[in-house]
């Protein structure tokens, strides 16, 4: 079996433009002389289409693609992820597919049978389970070939993992039973960091225990909030990767099963390389993607906006890439000299807007009606609401959408201001906890080779500055203790007392889990200070 990982970046919505891309990669692997090509999960319609599965015309369209694809098809196997109604007279209206085309005709079909509805996924609301499961010959070269089709969480039902079986439905178990001797899985699988081994290591486990290899292709690139960093594979029945292809990128993959030592096997990125690539990927596509031309960024000489801006240049290139500074009487001097160097560095359009004026102005509108309150929260995050008033108007007048600079850390713990440094279209930084934004800001100069992101970035005291001598430790806990609560806290979703009991203050933690869950910041003396 001589096979073809297509490993698409489709748009969401964009049936047309997905299936030219269908098509031509299919030419491509005939032209190679291939047997089969296999593509990525509902890659005709882009995953995820969510309640664009609601309007018939939608799904009709993608019907109507499906046709064009089998026609292509002449000469070569396919395996196309596409949308098919639910014929069954029961249930969902819609299944989630795989077509199974040989020479120009549709041989079967393959109903995804696991449907997850958890973390971002939410597929039970359009899609029924296919419960049967049937192997379908292939021909090759030099015969024919029995293969057994997954899509996605098919493949992720591992009890080995779990203590117990996660479905009580196990599709690779059934297919191995049915004679597959090959087996293919079309996926959407989401990246997060540190996945891609945990999924090479579950899939391996299944083929050992089998002893069937697998084609397994995954879609690549940003679709608004979610990222798919690609990483499709080739494995061989004793569960070792024979063939690998480029993780963050479209790729086509060519994979003889046979004379495996010719595969290519691209290596994948690890830790902080990847997290890079996953965002100025997923910052690329949701801007050209949604049709943006130029992007805005408010410049604060702060790690964070650094960072942003950073992989926003990388993203976009630095002429389409706007970064303003608006100092305050609070900033500091270092604000200034060190967004000017790092714009400089970029090569960003860089300008500077004072807010003294309006700052003054709204200070004046209020103080009457504030009375003789202490100074507090409120009077701070005037600045930040000035400010996204500018970022927001420069926006609107241009067209440039505006990247948010929060980090996952301050985020978590309301360390931000509505109508303020929250205005904007995309948060880059939004799932990124602040020690990692750290690891960035080095990568990015490592990477480089010379210092893009200023030293001083990188290593003053984090602040807001929306105070005299303000530091974000003057409210906050130290961000390396503050990302490992926030990750048992909100990803692991442990207790307060678990969390505890591996050894953290349990005021801090307390504290912590009441700053994540709170509309807005308490007046008390945090336990930390």
């Amino acid at each position: 079996m001589k096979a073809a990982l297509a490993q698409l970046n489709p748009v969401v919505g964009d049936i047309d433009g997905n299936t030219d891309k269908v098509i031509e990669a299919i030419g491509r692997a005939r032209t190679a002389g291939l047997d089969l090509v296999v593509f990525a999960e509902l890659v005709l319609t882009g995953y995820p289409p969510r309640d664009l599965l609601l309007k018939d015309h939608f799904v009709e369209r993608n019907i109507r693609a499906l046709a064009s694809v089998v026609a292509a098809t002449r000469g070569i196997a396919a395996v196309v992820g596409y949308v098919k109604p639910n014929e069954s007279g029961g249930g969902k209206p819609l299944r989630n597919a795989a077509a199974i085309i040989v020479d120009g005709k549709m041989v079967g079909v393959h109903r995804k049978a696991l449907l997850p509805m958890y973390d971002v996924f939410d597929e039970q609301r359009y899609f029924e389970p296919g419960l049967n499961f049937e192997v379908h010959s292939i021909p090759t070269l030099t015969g024919t070939c029995r293969l057994g089709v997954t899509i996605c969480e098919d493949l992720w039902n591992n009890q080995q993992f779990a203590g117990q079986p996660v479905y009580p439905t196990d599709p690779v178990e059934t297919l191995a039973k049915a004679g597959a001797d090959l087996l293919v899985n079309l996926s959407a699988s989401p990246y997060w960091s540190g996945k891609q081994a945990f999924r090479a290591e579950i899939f391996a486990r299944q083929i050992r225990e089998h002893g069937i290899p697998l084609l397994y292709v995954n879609q690549t690139g940003g679709n608004d909030d979610l990222v798919f960093d690609g990483g499709s594979a080739a494995f061989a029945a004793d569960g070792s990767i024979i063939g690998a292809a480029a993780a963050f990128d479209e790729d086509f993959l060519e994979v003889d099963l046979e004379v495996t030592k010719r595969n290519r096997v691209t290596s994948y990125p690890e830790g902080v390389a990847a997290v890079h690539q996953a965002l100025v990927m997923g910052t690329r596509d949701y801007v050209d993607k949604c049709g943006f031309d130029q992007v805005l960024i408010g410049l604060s000489g702060g790690i964070d906006s650094a960072v942003t801006a950073a992989i926003a240049a990388e993203a976009l290139g630095p002429q389409r890439v706007h970064g303003v500074a608006m100092p305050s009487r609070y900033s500091s001097d270092h604000s200034l000299t060190d967004a000017e160097a790092l714009a400089d560095q970029l090569k960003l359009d860089y300008r500077v807007i004072e807010i003294e004026g309006p700052h003054a102005a709204l200070e004046a509108v209020v103080a009457d009606h504030f009375g003789d309150t202490a100074p507090g929260i409120a009077e701070e995050n005037i600045q930040a609401r000035v400010r996204g008033n500018i970022l927001m108007a420069l926006s609107n007048k241009f067209g440039w959408l505006l990247l948010t600079t929060g980090n996952k850390s301050e985020l978590a713990v309301g360390y931000c201001t509505l109508y303020g440094d929250m205005c904007g279209g995309l948060a880059v930084l939004s799932d990124v906890p602040k020690g990692m934004v750290y690891r960035l800001a080095e990568y990015v100069n490592e990477s480089a080779e010379r210092t893009l992101i200023p030293r001083n970035c990188i290593t003053k005291p984090p602040s807001a500055e929306l105070k005299p001598d303000q530091t974000d430790q003057d409210t906050l806990p130290p961000y390396d203790m503050l990302d490992r609560i926030l990750e048992r806290y909100v990803e692991r979703e442990q207790s307060v007392s678990t969390i505890v009991a591996q050894g953290f203050d349990e005021s801090i933690v307390r504290a912590i889990a009441r700053l994540s869950t709170a509309t807005n910041t308490s007046a008390n003396k945090p336990p930390w200070v």
